[in-house]
């Protein structure tokens, strides 16, 4: 998960939304896990 933030939208548009979806999220769950990973969250 380490260019998920860099091009996981644009390269894999698909898999960025199913991703998000099983989340229950409407918005890049990299941003989340960088936060997350970070301990801003």
């Amino acid at each position: 998960m380490s260019g998920g933030k860099s091009g996981g939208k644009s390269a894999s548009g698909s898999k960025s939304q199913t991703r998000s979806a099983k989340a229950g999220l409407q918005f890049p769950v990299g941003r989340i896990h960088r936060l997350l990973r970070r301990g801003n969250y």
